[in-house]
């Protein structure tokens, strides 16, 4: 798809690889896009900032965690700028597994946070676009999920699961609607330099192992991606190479994460979990 004309809504747009969308779309002449974060003053600054440079930005507030805040984005984005064309559903989040550095460390209340912004948001903002785009045979849905979603991510258990899960249901979506008209594209990035990375040390070492790309060079290549229509957008190359040995040997490349993962915890950071009672 080819933006020039089409209007766009990025939720997370405010910071990061969305402001850095936000950004590319309007140098593709975009008809217009919204801004949506929680951020609201953040998104109204970059949506001012668009505006001045020539194009055509509204923002508004929006935490992806309410199912009404997306339904209330997208009926803004429609009042002012128009159907929409492309949904980017971008927003984020990660705690690391915390003390201990075990699978289940996260508290319930964590992984019910990760749950709504990485696999929800998605659902609830599909929902939200499907209706018209169907109608109108034609639509764009770019969900940001991470190369943890076909890979994994040590040191965060609900991170690597919830996006795990966002793949599955991106799958659903190019497969039941590709034949309306519907594009889906999953963005897969390691390492970008953004507000995530300021999780855990350890974790953002490990997401940082084949380099750390700027928002601007991951927008560049979404861009290239969303002409192609194609439906995995990995930034880092690397990531395809360490796909392929998964899908190749599973347990072999399960023995190579386990030696990374050493590497990454030297044994005095695991927990003393005391006597067993």
């Amino acid at each position: 798809m080819k933006m020039a004309g089409k209007v766009a809504l990025v939720t997370g747009g405010a910071h990061g690889i969305g402001k850095a969308l936000c950004e590319r779309l309007v140098q593709e002449g975009v008809g217009g896009v919204m801004v949506a974060d929680i951020d609201t003053e953040a998104a109204q600054a970059l949506a001012q900032g668009l505006n001045a440079s020539g194009g055509r930005a509204e923002a508004i507030g929006c935490d992806v965690t309410r199912e009404e805040e997306i339904r209330r984005a997208v009926a803004a984005t429609e009042e002012h700028l128009g159907p929409i064309d492309l949904l980017v559903s971008n927003a984020g989040f990660g705690f690391g597994d915390g003390p201990g550095w075990m699978a289940t460390s996260q508290t319930d209340e964590q992984w019910d946070t990760l749950w709504r912004v990485h696999v929800m948001a998605h659902v609830w903002g599909a929902r939200a676009v499907l209706p018209g785009m169907i109608r109108r045979g034609s639509g764009y849905l770019l969900n940001t999920v991470s190369a943890a979603g076909i890979l994994s991510q040590i040191g965060d258990a609900a991170y690597a699961t919830t996006k795990h899960a966002a793949i599955g249901f991106a799958e659903s979506l190019a497969i039941t609607h590709g034949e309306q008209g519907i594009r889906v594209s999953v963005l897969c990035p390691q390492g970008v330099r953004t507000r995530l990375l300021d999780v855990e040390e350890v974790v953002a070492k490990s997401v940082g192992t084949d380099g750390i790309l700027e928002p601007e060079q991951v927008a560049d290549d979404v861009i290239r991606a969303m002409d192609e229509e194609r439906f995995l957008i990995v930034p880092h190359g690397a990531s395809l190479e360490y796909l392929r040995r998964k899908a190749a040997d599973y347990d072999r490349w399960l023995q190579g994460m386990r030696r990374f993962r050493r590497s990454l915890f030297p044994s005095d950071d695991i927990m003393d979990l005391g006597p067993e009672t």
